[in-house]
């Protein structure tokens, strides 16, 4: 009976304390993007019924994304186990080859809150480098070419040494200067994705005041800004952004916008999208000029 009874232990006990522990999970709907296009990531919770999780939303940092779009699905309850998935739309504008997030899912107790992260999910950069065909074709040619046997070795180790000395003495006079020529490509090519991105955006606001279409809206205006500006731009409300900026007009423009999200009410999309617009490439603008000036003066 003894033997019974422990026979019985060994095989539930495992299951018993995996039902009363969280697990999250985290991960990409594809293993590359383009830059700035639109991705799904996914947050998994299995967590026992009788505790109370909560996902992150808007107002969360998910740098170096953009959160274009949350989806949350219904709650599946199994054994006493409850699975809860959201899929957030995020968008990149790093310029690294590979970036990474993780998300948090945090659980509420009631004097305290424990945060659980999932394995931190990678995402590859596609550059859309032109393909390179399966097989080369080569040309025949059974000419046989001269090869002249002796090798003038003195003159060639002079030729490589005046190389190495032009490399050098080429970077040290004008290696800050192709680093910023670089860095203003880097943003004339950041802008024009912005700005394609941006007017796609608009557009669909105008035909389809939803809040989805909204919350893209803003959060891309926010995202360029604070990779332009260098200042936490998604995490200011409105108003924040409005008074950092110094401008009150921004202000306006981005409550209009809000007015689709917070009170489901119509807006006009043109004006303000126009004026977020123009702030924004007036930033850009003068991050240009600032990089010509290092330029100059280097």
């Amino acid at each position: 009976m003894a033997k019974k009874l422990l026979f019985i232990v060994l095989v539930f006990l495992p299951n018993f304390i995996f039902a009363q522990g969280v697990n999250v999970e985290g991960y990409f709907m594809a293993d590359s993007a383009k830059l700035g296009e639109r991705i799904g990531y996914v947050l998994k919770a299995t967590y026992p019924r009788d505790k109370q999780l909560i996902f992150p939303d808007s107002t969360y940092n998910y740098e170096p994304f953009v959160l274009l779009e949350k989806k949350t699905y219904v709650s599946s309850t199994i054994d006493s186990v409850t699975t809860d998935s959201t899929v957030y739309f995020v968008s990149n504008f790093a310029l690294d080859s590979t970036v990474y997030l993780t998300l948090p899912v945090f659980e509420l107790s009631r004097y305290d809150s424990v945060t659980h992260y999932p394995l931190e999910a990678a995402l590859a950069v596609n550059w859309q480098l032109d393909s390179i065909p399966e097989q080369l074709a080569f040309q025949e040619n059974n000419v046989y070419q001269p090869i002249p046997k002796n090798w003038n070795w003195i003159l060639i180790g002079l030729i490589l040494v005046l190389l190495l000395i032009a490399l050098v003495g080429g970077y040290l006079l004008f290696g800050k200067r192709i680093k910023k020529y670089l860095t203003e490509r880097n943003e004339k090519r950041r802008w024009k994705i912005f700005e394609k991105r941006w007017h796609s955006a608009v557009e669909t606001l105008i035909n389809d005041q939803t809040i989805d279409a909204a919350d893209e809206l803003l959060g891309l205006w926010k995202g360029y800004m604070e990779t332009i500006t260098k200042l936490p731009v998604r995490e200011w409300t409105s108003s924040e952004v409005g008074e950092k900026l110094a401008d009150i007009r921004i202000f306006s423009s981005l409550r209009s916008i809000e007015m689709i999200i917070y009170a489901g009410t119509k807006s006009e999309v043109k004006e303000s999208s126009d004026y977020l617009l123009t702030k924004a490439k007036e930033n850009y603008q003068e991050k240009l000029k600032n990089i010509k000036h290092d330029r100059a003066v280097v």
